[in-house]
This record gives C-alpha cells, sequence and structure tokens, in this order.
C-alpha cells in the first residue's frame, strides 16, 4: 500500500510546521512539499522531501491568454499529479482549505493518482488558529461559483464546507495540528500538538548534534514607534534603557539587534553594545536555525513570531506597551490580552 503525504506551505512558519510533521508523523511515507510563494526557494531543502516543486498561484499568476486562472489551476493539478505518483493513501496537509488553489486538490488528487483513500489535516498558521473564522455569506457564494468550473473540467471540483473558512469544521479533515502553547477552539479530540519547530530547523540529516551548545545570547527586535508617531523620544529612551538593564540582569550575554524594515538608520531600541543583524531572509527562518535565550521588543510583531517558532521553551518579554499611542479603540488591551495568553512578559 503506497501512502503519500503531501504538503501546502505558503510561508516558512508552515514550513517549519511541515517538517515537523513529516518527520513526527509521516516518517513512513513518501512526502511530497508544494510550495506557493518564492519567497520559500532559499528555505526549502530539497534533501528532506521524496519530490519539492513550485506552483504559483492561479489568482495572482495565471497562464498568458484566455481562461489563463482556469488553465493554470489544471496544470497545477496535472504537476502535483506527476510529483506524487501512483498512491493508494494520500494525505494532504494546509494551513486552510477554503481558497480555490488548494481545495480543487482534494478530489482532483486520488481522481488523478488512482488513490482509493484520502485524508486532510490542517497545518498550524500560528496566530490565525488563536481564534475562528466563520465563512462570510460572500465566501460561501465564491464556493458556490468555484463549483461551476466543473461544468468545463470535471475534475476542477470544489468541496464545499461550512464553519470555519481553514476547514477545521469540514468533514473531509480529521486531524488538526497546532503550536505548544498556542490557545484555540478547536475539538481537542481532532487536534495534536507539534513539538518544538526550533528542534527540526536545526536538525541536519546524517549530522550528530554538536556536543558543545551554543553559548546563550538574546535578541533585540527594532520597530519604527517615534518614527510612526506611536511614542514620545523621551519614552522610547527610557523604554530602550530599561531593555538594556534588564537584560544585563537576567542574561548577562552578546545581544543582538534586529532593526525593522522601517526604521531606517534610527534604530530605536538599539543600544551601542549590541550587534546588529543584517539578514535577508524571513525572520521565521532565521530563528528556526538561530536559538535565542531571550528576545525582547515593545509590541513588534516579531515577539509573536518568535513565540510561533520556539514555542513556550524560550522567554520572549515586551516593554514599553503602557507607553505606546495605539491607532484603534482596544488595540492596546487585545495586544495584552494576546501577550499573556501566548506567554509573554509584559513589563
Amino acid at each position: 500500500m503506497t501512502r503519500v503525504a503531501v504538503f501546502f506551505v505558503a510561508s516558512p512558519l508552515h514550513y517549519l510546521a511541515a517538517r515537523r510533521v513529516a518527520l513526527d508523523h509521516e516518517q513512513d511515507t513518501r512526502r511530497v512539499l508544494v510550495y506557493y510563494n518564492r519567497v520559500l526557494e532559499p528555505v526549502v531543502r530539497p534533501d528532506d522531501w521524496d519530490a519539492t516543486l513550485y506552483i504559483p498561484w492561479p489568482r495572482f499568476e495565471p497562464l498568458p491568454g484566455l481562461f489563463g486562472r482556469h488553465r493554470r489551476l489544471l496544470e497545477n493539478l496535472r504537476r502535483v499529479a506527476e510529483a506524487v505518483g501512483p498512491a493508494d493513501t494520500l494525505v494532504l496537509h494546509s494551513p486552510v482549505f477554503d481558497t480555490e488553489a488548494i481545495n480543487y486538490f482534494l478530489r482532483a488528487l486520488p481522481r488523478l493518482t488512482g488513490a482509493t483513500t484520502m485524508r486532510a489535516r490542517i497545518l498550524p498558521d500560528g496566530l490565525l488558529n488563536i481564534q475562528r473564522y466563520p465563512l462570510s455569506l460572500a465566501r460561501r457564494g465564491a464556493q458556490r461559483l468555484r463549483r461551476v468550473r466543473r461544468l468545463v473540467s470535471p475534475v476542477l471540483d470544489y468541496w464545499r464546507f461550512s464553519g470555519d473558512r481553514i476547514g477545521s469544521d469540514a468533514p473531509f479533515v480529521d486531524r488538526i495540528y497546532v503550536l505548544a502553547g498556542f490557545p484555540h477552539g478547536y475539538d481537542p479530540g481532532r487536534t495534536v500538538t507539534l513539538g518544538p519547530l526550533i528542534e527540526v530547523a536545526s536538525a541536519q540529516p546524517g549530522h550528530a548534534a554538536s556536543a558543545v551548545p551554543p553559548a546563550p545570547r538574546a535578541l533585540v527586535v527594532g520597530q519604527p514607534l517615534v518614527g510612526f508617531g506611536l511614542m514620545d523620544e523621551s519614552d522610547r529612551a527610557a523604554v530602550s534603557a530599561e531593555i538594556s538593564r534588564w537584560l544585563a540582569q537576567v542574561l548577562p550575554a552578546p545581544v543582538d539587534y534586529k532593526a525593522h524594515p522601517r526604521e531606517g538608520e534610527r534604530h530605536e531600541m538599539r543600544e551601542a553594545h549590541y550587534h546588529l543583524l543584517e539578514i535577508d531572509e524571513p525572520l521565521e527562518s532565521y530563528l528556526a536555525r538561530t536559538p535565542y535565550a531571550i528576545v525582547v521588543g515593545c509590541c513588534s510583531t516579531a515577539l509573536f513570531i518568535a513565540r510561533q517558532v520556539y514555542g513556550p521553551g524560550v522567554r520572549i518579554a515586551s516593554f514599553g506597551v503602557d507607553r505606546v499611542r495605539f491607532k484603534g479603540k482596544g488595540k492596546r488591551e487585545n495586544t495584552l490580552a494576546l501577550m499573556r495568553e501566548l506567554s509573554i512578559e509584559v513589563h
């Protein structure tokens, strides 16, 4: 019996989660990685998979000419089916099953590969899994319209479902993978908590782990607070100094600084002794191969990204949220509530 696990991913976090699933839950399976975002090209390690391929997103990269989107869907189905090969059982993994770029595979891939059994499983998407997103009337209407394509191409048979838009309530989903330490509202009987993503990312097949662990380091993440009018200069200086003093007390070790792309040369939370990081890859990818003992900032999304990648085993702290002028009613309260839910220290 040939079992093939297919992983559809679009972000570094999806990729890290897919690798964790592949190593822990699909060890004796043919594993095919399908990515539909070019940002993943430097992240993907082909040797870790039986097959890898990039497929363009039909909506944004249709084929030239008439009905380019429709023909792109068919082309993607054909290419993925060729990569999968003949199969008896298919296990499809994706962060969401509402989108047409993925949904058509649910019925088409078994048909194209000869599989008699198909299961669908949801990959974690970090913050998006904390709350549910019920299908709106517009999205339900879009599902009906997508069914029309089968009149022209029977293989494009969209599988309609109700409830949460990612597919957590859909009848074809039998398992939902979640990140450790992240709250969710899914049925506990259908969820499986993944191990730390950082261990997957740092594992090099065929090589033993280093006998000498790396020296602990701290990471401070920047944010254009003064530049965007969200904080006064005096408050910025106070918060930056407070972070520096706190790190000196809890972890007297080297400190790296990750600037925000919109900070320019200002580097608002950087002190003189911090080492400035210059990386040209997604933050998730960098964190996955670079262990830090502590990650600190104000209210940057990088703090939440770090929690997603590292799980509950790394200390993550926020300073100065009370000094930020949030734009939008309730934004401060919502940010603080989310930090507490994810065990991010608030100072």
